[in-house]
């Protein structure tokens, strides 16, 4: 890329970091009582954890859903679409049911958010790793496959909401949507930590991701150990999806429509501006819409439904607009 591209870039994402910081102070401080000290405090300790929790969540799902583009080189499939989501209730769904909505996985809010960590991790981690060892990167298999074990994930899930006990069900439907409502402060630490510790030992591989797009033979060509590199990368995208998911639940199609807004805005191969760039636009898109909804809707409309729509409709656009390619 050129200079002036690539200035032209860094004006574009300066803009974004001016539109995601007005969100922000727009969500704190629309209808705080200034004049009561009490009252003003009271909304700051309600509002920041759930702002934080936002924001980790769009670093999270846009950071992972580039590099997983970027991985299996599609920019219309998202972790999310192979069935994270679908995972994410069905583990929540298999805690209430064997073990009850008053167990301690499902009350503590800190051992289930390390339940589904490790659990969505794991199983996610070792379906992929396998889809793309079988099927050589073929990205129509892996979507098919990634339908398929949605599909399963969620019948099962079905079949044990049916025969559940009504009670538990009723406590078990307030984790399946995705909500910022009553955020943990100890959850929100315990992400930073996790999504630290990601980047940290990740560093090396997000390094050669300007590589890695260029294919497996030219990556090897050049002296990156492929394999290894996109199994690392892949644990990291599936810890980063699995945090996001954890904190907030499900939120379909998100990945999707910031990381393509990232690609479409910025036109550029460098992954430290589009990682940025989907992060912003996901900061953006989550403050707004919950701000949005708070104010204008009083909380009747959940943030996620918003998105599931925008996000299908945008995806059709996609499928289309790469067949006319």
């Amino acid at each position: 890329m050129n200079t002036a591209a690539y200035r032209k870039n860094i004006r574009r994402l300066l803009i974004m970091v001016v539109l995601a910081a007005l969100a922000a102070a727009a969500y704190m401080l629309v209808e705080v009582n200034f004049e009561n000290q009490k009252l003003f405090a009271y909304a700051m300790k309600i509002r920041t954890p759930k702002l934080i929790a936002m924001l980790i969540t769009a670093f999270a799902i846009g950071g992972a859903s580039i590099v997983f583009q970027s991985v299996i080189n599609n920019t219309i499939v998202t972790p999310c679409l192979l069935g994270m989501n679908s995972l994410y209730t069905l583990i929540h769904t298999a805690i209430v049911f064997f073990s009850g909505a008053g167990s301690l996985l499902a009350t503590n809010a800190n051992l289930a958010f390390a339940a589904d960590l490790v659990l969505m991790g794991a199983v996610a981690t070792v379906v992929y790793s396998y889809l793309f060892k079988k099927t050589k990167h073929n990205v129509l298999y892996v979507l098919l496959i990634g339908t398929v074990l949605s599909s399963f994930f969620s019948s099962i899930q079905t079949t044990l909401t049916r025969v559940m006990d009504p009670n538990e069900y009723d406590s078990l439907l307030a984790t399946l949507v995705a909500s910022f409502s009553n955020i943990n402060s100890e959850i929100i630490v315990f992400s930073i930590v996790v999504l630290g510790a990601v980047i940290f030992f990740l560093r090396k591989d997000l390094a050669l991701l300007n590589v890695i797009t260029l294919g497996r033979e030219q990556a090897i060509n050049l002296g990156v150990d492929y394999d290894r590199t996109i199994r690392r990368l892949l644990l990291g995208v599936t810890l980063c999806i699995a945090v996001a998911t954890a904190m907030v639940g499900p939120i379909s199609f998100l990945g999707l429509i910031i990381a393509n807004l990232s690609r479409q805005l910025l036109k550029t191969f460098r992954h430290s501006q589009l990682i940025v760039g989907s992060a912003l636009f996901g900061m953006i898109v989550l403050v707004g819409g919950q701000l949005i909804m708070e104010h204008v809707f009083a909380y009747a409309i959940p943030v996620s439904v918003f998105i599931m729509v925008g996000g299908g409709i945008y995806f059709l656009y996609l499928l289309l607009a790469n067949r006319k390619v």
